[in-house]
């Protein structure tokens, strides 16, 4: 990430080792111990604002005054300005003061650490949580590995890359439904499901 002209120092969080993800299906790097709240995908105006997608349910995480990381340097910004706009949320930086430094941020992601996230219900994953797990029937049969989780608007979906041999070899939709999840197990590294008709192609297995 090349770090914008203004004369206002920009610290540094504490970095660490970091991991490779996708993330709506785009690849991104996470690094441990932080989680993606954001992806800033512009800018707008001319005094320095960004439009941002949220990946968080907690919209107070944008509010002014609030801190997040921005891109794989973990340069920390604290939040000016917010407001929701059309989906979306446009923030101002305290750093950042116009539109040349905002377009320099075009696709960082915005992290904030573990320590700093809201409390989940007990049936609630960070996503980072799920992606990597293995898939597996209510058999045991493994069905392959969680790679990317998409958020529909009503529930999320789970991208499984399946095992050789299954679903035609193709990706499977998941959806993450009571119905379908029946349990997901940190500790073990799966997610067991029952699949429903038509969620698995079968034609010549």
């Amino acid at each position: 990430m090349t770090a914008p002209k203004s004369g206002k120092r920009r610290r540094k969080h504490k970095s660490r080792p970091a991991r490779a993800s996708r993330f709506h299906s785009r690849p991104v790097t996470v690094p441990d111990g932080h989680l993606i709240v954001g992806r800033i995908l512009g800018a707008h105006g001319l005094r320095g604002e960004v439009r941002v997608e949220s990946y968080t349910d907690f919209a107070d995480r944008f509010n002014p005054g609030q801190q997040v990381l921005l891109g794989e340097d973990l340069l920390v910004a604290e939040i000016s300005t917010s407001r929701a706009h059309k989906g979306i949320f446009l923030l101002g930086f305290a750093e950042i003061s116009d539109r040349e430094e905002a377009e320099l941020l075009h696709n960082e992601w915005l992290y904030i650490p573990e320590m700093a996230a809201m409390q989940l219900d007990e049936d609630s994953f960070w996503v980072h949580d799920i992606i990597g797990l293995n898939v597996q029937d209510e058999s045991s049969e493994r069905l392959g590995e969680v790679v990317d989780v998409l958020f529909t608007g009503a529930n999320e979906v789970y991208i499984v890359r399946p095992a050789p041999g299954i679903n035609q070899d193709r990706e499977l939709l998941i959806p993450a439904l009571a119905d379908v999840i029946r349990s997901v197990d940190l500790e073990a590294g799966a997610v067991t499901v029952r699949l429903l008709p038509g969620m698995l192609d079968e034609t010549g297995q």
